[in-house]
């Protein structure tokens, strides 16, 4: 029970993989939360209908209303299912652009875009139909070891360095927006919170340190 008569369901995020529904609403102090409903067993035979009504009963902030959508989000994520199984993989494209090898690389939500962090104390943001390069983001001062972008939105880019920085860009504009600065040693993991206003940074300092993105500041 998560005290429904004092939330407000904002909307449906879906999550393809692990497939899954999230909540996104609004508590009475008007602050934003989201929660997540896995569907882990679901497969062709899975009945769309029983399975609502399920979900209706076990979320109470989800209204009757909602049931039309919540099928419809739960057929999205049958068929996704259904084409993976049809899917063929082979070489796409080969994109060169680093100067030296690679560490890490991520895509959007929508998979239109995607970053690539390198020894070259870059990271680039590509569009994947094209290979174009979009942007070079270029103000570490080391290897960029990890990067993320904040998904589902996705217009927004951190990045994680071995110059004990990471670093808060604008995707569509490639400007650099904040320097989180406070480790001590290497960043080697990043991520935004689902709502897209903290960032989680983790070093070889043995700490994590999570920053407001608004400010840029370390808040713990």
């Amino acid at each position: 029970y998560m005290g429904n008569l004092k939330m407000k369901l904002k909307r449906f995020l879906l999550r393809y993989f692990p497939p899954g529904i999230i909540l996104e609403y609004i508590r009475s102090n008007g602050e934003i939360e989201t929660k997540s409903i896995d569907l882990l067993n679901l497969s062709p035979d899975t009945d769309v209908e029983l399975l609502a009504n399920q979900i209706l009963i076990e979320e109470p902030i989800i209204s009757e209303s909602r049931k039309p959508q919540l099928k419809q989000l739960i057929e999205k994520l049958l068929s996704k299912l259904e084409t993976k199984k049809e899917q063929k993989y082979g070489l796409f494209k080969v994109l060169m652009g680093h100067l030296q090898p690679l560490t890490n690389c991520a895509f959007n939500k929508s998979g239109d875009k995607f970053i690539t962090g390198s020894y070259d104390r870059t990271c680039k943001v590509w569009d994947t139909l094209t290979g174009t390069e979009l942007h070079t983001l270029n103000d570490h001062k080391n290897v960029v070891y990890t990067l993320a972008f904040n998904v589902p939105y996705g217009d927004k880019i951190v990045t994680g360095s071995f110059d004990q920085t990471a670093k808060l860009w604008d995707t569509n504009t490639g400007k650099l927006l904040h320097t989180l600065k406070g480790h001590k040693m290497e960043v080697v993991c990043v991520a935004f919170d689902p709502q897209g206003e903290l960032i989680a940074s983790g070093s070889m300092d043995t700490t994590a340190k999570v920053w407001d993105i608004e400010k840029g500041v370390e808040i713990y």
